[in-house]
């Protein structure tokens, strides 16, 4: 039984994963505008590197193709000072002056401050820069200018950590599973952040028991993470590191029950050897990426 099982969810895993040359130009990308940053704010580029990936490239879990980096850049604690002494919108004028600063490096790209980051956007991926400012937990304080601009405190590297710890635990996939259902979440517009989506699955692994499993248990991952998402509608995610509480809603519910339901469709045809039908159901949830047959 299950004998399409295994290679359906091993070619998927891999259409999932980013080219070498994705890769590649993802992190020169991102190399290219953190140096730019750095000649703005230390002369020359750092002898400590500033910057670092957080997000999905950060965790590992980016879905091919690429729609961005995040990028973290810690700037001097004299700038926070600076801008601190002012009135009014600080971090938006802080988002702008670092877009300036990009201006110079990058003058025929587009780019443009939003809310919490500067976007700059390059022919193949847009870099998403984030100026922050070290605090001694560890932790950084991050501009958000949205509704009058306030510093927000986050902890990437305890998000990041949360992930690896349990990636480890279930021998990889919880990386491969997120990436699958990020397709989902893209294929069906899905009105759930990346973000969240990636808190939700991580928690969901952190405690299940078949996620050492190999890709002969992918159909049950996938399975038993829709009936989690489910159960988690209208209520909340921590924020490892932080601790923020973030309010779930309802408006993904109806499109994650419908995922459940053709899954454990998906799932008694996998049983039955039924492979095609199984991949038909499959399609559905992730479009003609997830092969029809092994």
């Amino acid at each position: 039984m299950w004998a399409g099982v295994f290679e359906r969810f091993r070619r998927f895993h891999a259409d999932c994963n980013l080219t070498p040359d994705q890769i590649d130009d993802g992190y020169k990308k991102a190399l290219g505008v953190c140096r730019s940053v750095e000649r703005a704010y230390y002369g020359e580029p750092a002898e400590k590197a500033t910057g670092f990936l957080v997000g999905s490239w950060g965790k590992s879990t980016q879905l091919r193709p690429p729609n961005d980096v995040d990028l973290f850049v810690r700037l001097p604690w004299d700038v926070y000072t600076r801008f601190e002494q002012r009135a009014g919108n600080k971090q938006s004028a802080l988002l702008q002056e670092v877009k300036s600063a990009l201006g110079v490096t990058y003058p025929q790209t587009n780019m443009r401050g939003d809310g919490q980051v500067v976007m700059v956007q390059f022919n193949t991926i847009l870099i998403e820069v984030l100026p922050v400012f070290q605090l001694s937990t560890g932790q950084y304080l991050m501009p958000d200018a949205n509704d009058g601009g306030h510093w927000k405190m986050v902890d990437p590297v305890a998000q990041i950590n949360f992930v690896d710890q349990v990636n480890q635990k279930t021998n990889g996939n919880l990386r491969a599973v997120t990436k699958m259902m990020k397709l989902w979440s893209r294929e069906q517009n899905v009105p759930i952040k990346s973000f969240v989506l990636e808190l939700l699955l991580t928690e969901f692994f952190a405690s299940y028991g078949y996620g050492p499993y190999s890709y002969y248990w992918y159909d049950f991952f996938i399975r038993d993470a829709f009936r989690f998402l489910v159960s988690k509608a209208w209520g909340t995610v921590i924020v490892p590191g932080t601790n923020e509480v973030i309010p779930l809603g309802g408006d993904w519910l109806s499109r994650a029950q419908r995922a459940l339901d053709i899954a454990l469709q998906a799932c008694a045809y996998e049983h039955a050897d039924m492979i095609i039908h199984a991949g038909d159901e499959w399609q559905k949830i992730f479009g003609t990426r997830i092969p029809r047959s092994d």
